[in-house]
C-alpha cells in the first residue's frame, strides 16, 4: 500500500513551496506530500488518486484562490475523499468566514497565516489531525474475522467490544453468504458454534468472553504490581481524567476498565458541547485520546472487572473479577452508570436482536435504509437519533413528555428539527416488544390510545443506574445506589458512624477515608462529560492531600 498523501493547494507559489517544504520536513518519512496550484487542479488530482485507490490524509488549502476558494475546493473535495482531515489557510480578516466553514464545509481546522514557527503554530495541529485519521484507517484488511448472526444479543456483545476498544475486524453474517460457511469448515465449526473469533494465525475463540478475548487482541488484563499509589475503577471521562492528573503528577497509576474507555460517553455518537471541539467528537474517539494521554503519563489500564472492595488500615484493596487483588493508598470510584432497561413484554428476551441500549454504533450501517426508533429525550437520544438519521430511511423518537425543550440541549433541538427524516412522537411510550427470535414490531401507547408498529432496530436512552453493588457497605449510597461524598455524607448536619476521622471528609471523599468519587456515579453529579472530567482531576488534588497525611 502506498504511503497516505498529504494535498497542500495554493496559487501563490511561494507560499505553496513554504507549506510542502515544512510538511515534508516533517511527515516525509511516512507521508507522501504533493501539491495542486488551484482548487481545480486539486480536484483533478483526487479523482485520479482515487481512481488508484490511494489513500489521502489531509488537505491544506488557501481559502484566496481566484476561480474557486478554499472552502469551495474543500467541500468538492469532501465526496471524493470524506474521511481526509481538511484545514483552511486565512488570513487574518478571514477568520470569521473559516469558522462558518467549520459547519459548512465539515471543515475540521483553520490556521492563520504565517504559521511561523510550524513547530508551535502548523505541526501541533497537523499531528493531532492525521493521529484521528490514523486511528480510522483502514488499509488492505488481514486481521480478525467475526462470524456470527446480527439477531444474537453474544454477537452484539462482541463487535462492540471490539469496536470500543479501536481493534479492527471484519463481520460476516454467517447467513448472508459463502465466505462465512466456508470459513466455518476450514476451521471444523457449526453455525451453533457461534459467535466465532477468527485470527490471522489461524486460530479461533468461540463465544469469548471480555478478559479472554482482550488478552488476544492485545490488551492487558493484568495489573503488572501488587501496590499503586492510586486506583481508578472505571475509564469513563472521569476515571480517564483522574488517570491523566494523577500519573503527570507522579502518582503510580492503575485504571480498572471491563469494557473500554470512554465509559457510557465512549458510545456517545457525536459530542458539540465539549470544549475545545467545534466540530464535535465521538465519544468514542475522545475516550481514545484521554486513553492514549493517560498511558503517555505512565497510568497502567487492565481490561477487568472490579468485583469488590475491602479495607485494611490504610490500604485499599480492589478485588478483581480474575481473583487477584490490588492494593492502593487511594482510590477513585468512577465506574459510571448503565442506561436503564425497558420493564416490558418480551424486552428481555428480544435484547441485542433490535432492542439495543445506548447508540450502538456497531449497529449503524445495518439500519441502512430500514425505519428505526430512539425511546428517551436527553441529549444522548438527541446525537443517536441524529446519528442513525445518517443511514436509515426514517428515526422516530418516542418521547413520554411533550416534548424534547425540558430534557435535550437547544443546539440539537434545533439540529433535529433541520433533520428531515426524524420525527419527534410526544407523549408516547412503548408497552410490549414484539417478535420471535428477533425484534418485529413494537406496541406503543400514545395520544391515540394503543397500536401496533412494525420496528426491526429499537435504541433505548431511558436514564441510567449506577454501578455500585460490588462495593461494600461502609461506602454509603443515596436510595437509588449513587455514591455519596463530601457535604452529602452528613445527615441533619451530622457525619455517618463509619467516618472516623477528626477532620471532615475532602469534597469529593466517600464515608471511607481515602476513597473518592467522581463522574455520574456520584448523588447529585451533573450529567455531562465536562463536569465528569471536571471532578476526575479534582479529586485527584484532594487525593494529594490525602496522602500528604501519611
Amino acid at each position: 500500500m502506498a504511503r497516505p498523501i498529504l494535498l497542500a493547494i495554493d496559487d501563490d507559489a511561494s507560499v505553496l513551496e513554504a507549506v510542502v517544504q515544512d510538511l515534508r520536513r516533517q511527515y516525509g518519512s511516512t507521508y507522501r506530500v504533493m501539491r495542486a496550484a488551484s482548487g481545480q487542479a486539486a480536484l483533478d488530482i483526487l479523482a485520479q488518486l482515487k481512481s488508484r485507490n490511494e489513500p489521502v490524509a489531509l488537505l491544506i488549502s488557501d481559502q484566496r484562490m481566484p476561480g474557486m476558494t478554499g472552502v469551495e475546493m474543500l467541500e468538492r473535495a469532501r465526496p471524493i475523499y470524506p474521511d481526509a482531515r481538511r484545514v483552511l489557510l486565512t488570513a487574518y480578516a478571514d477568520t470569521g468566514d473559516a469558522i462558518r466553514a467549520i459547519n459548512a464545509a465539515r471543515i475540521h481546522y483553520y490556521l492563520s497565516k504565517p504559521w511561523d514557527p510550524p513547530e508551535e503554530k502548523l505541526y501541533p495541529v497537523v499531528s493531532d489531525l492525521l493521529d484521528d485519521w490514523q486511528a480510522g484507517y483502514k488499509p488492505a484488511f488481514d486481521g480478525v474475522r467475526v462470524i456470527g448472526h446480527r439477531w444474537s444479543l453474544d454477537d452484539f456483545r462482541v463487535r462492540n467490544f471490539l469496536s470500543r476498544n479501536h481493534v479492527p475486524y471484519r463481520w460476516l453474517d454467517a447467513a448472508a453468504g459463502p465466505e462465512a460457511a466456508k470459513l466455518l469448515e476450514e476451521h471444523n465449526l457449526t453455525s451453533d458454534r457461534l459467535p466465532v473469533v477468527l485470527f490471522a494465525d489461524g486460530t479461533f475463540l468461540v463465544n469469548p468472553d471480555f478478559e479472554a478475548l482482550a488478552a488476544r487482541v492485545g490488551l492487558s488484563v493484568q495489573a503488572t504490581q501488587d501496590f499503586y499509589d492510586l486506583v481508578v475503577v472505571g475509564a469513563g471521562p472521569a476515571g480517564l481524567a483522574g488517570a491523566v492528573y494523577g500519573a503527570s503528577e507522579g502518582l503510580r497509576t492503575l485504571v480498572i476498565e471491563p469494557m473500554a474507555p470512554g465509559g457510557q460517553a465512549g458510545s456517545s455518537s457525536k459530542i458539540e458541547n465539549y470544549l475545545g471541539f467545534p466540530s464535535g467528537v465521538t465519544g468514542a474517539e475522545l475516550g481514545r485520546r484521554a486513553h492514549v494521554q493517560a498511558t503517555r503519563f505512565g497510568a497502567e489500564f487492565v481490561t477487568q472487572r472490579a468485583k469488590g472492595m475491602r479495607v485494611d488500615g490504610q490500604y485499599r484493596f480492589v478485588q478483581l473479577a480474575d481473583g487477584r487483588e490490588v492494593s492502593s493508598h487511594a482510590v477513585l470510584l468512577a465506574p459510571g452508570v448503565q442506561y436503564r432497561k425497558l420493564e416490558i413484554p418480551g424486552a428481555d428476551r428480544l435484547t441485542g436482536a433490535g432492542i439495543y441500549y445506548g447508540a450502538a454504533l456497531v449497529e449503524a450501517l445495518s439500519c441502512k435504509g430500514e425505519d428505526i426508533f430512539i425511546v428517551g429525550a436527553a441529549n444522548s437520544a438527541g446525537q443517536a437519533a441524529l446519528y442513525f438519521a445518517k443511514y436509515a430511511n426514517k428515526v422516530t423518537m418516542l418521547v413520554r413528555g411533550e416534548g424534547l425543550s425540558a430534557t435535550m440541549s437547544k443546539y440539537l433541538i434545533d439540529e433535529i428539527a433541520r433533520t428531515s427524516n426524524i420525527v419527534i412522537e410526544a407523549r408516547t411510550q412503548v408497552v410490549e416488544a414484539l417478535g420471535d427470535g428477533r425484534l418485529a414490531g413494537l406496541k406503543l401507547s400514545g395520544p391515540s390510545g394503543e397500536v401496533d408498529v412494525p420496528a426491526t432496530s429499537v435504541f433505548v436512552f431511558i436514564g441510567a443506574a449506577p454501578v455500585t453493588t460490588w462495593l461494600p457497605a461502609c461506602i454509603l449510597r443515596d436510595d437509588k445506589g449513587f455514591l455519596l461524598a463530601g457535604s452529602d455524607l452528613r445527615t441533619d448536619g451530622k457525619l455517618p458512624e463509619v467516618w472516623r476521622e477528626a477532620r471532615e471528609p475532602f469534597l469529593l471523599e466517600s464515608s471511607v477515608p481515602g476513597v473518592f468519587v467522581a463522574g455520574d456515579v456520584r448523588h447529585g453529579s451533573i450529567k455531562r462529560v465536562a463536569s465528569a472530567v471536571g471532578e476526575g482531576s479534582i479529586a485527584v488534588q484532594f487525593i494529594h492531600q490525602y496522602l500528604a497525611g501519611f
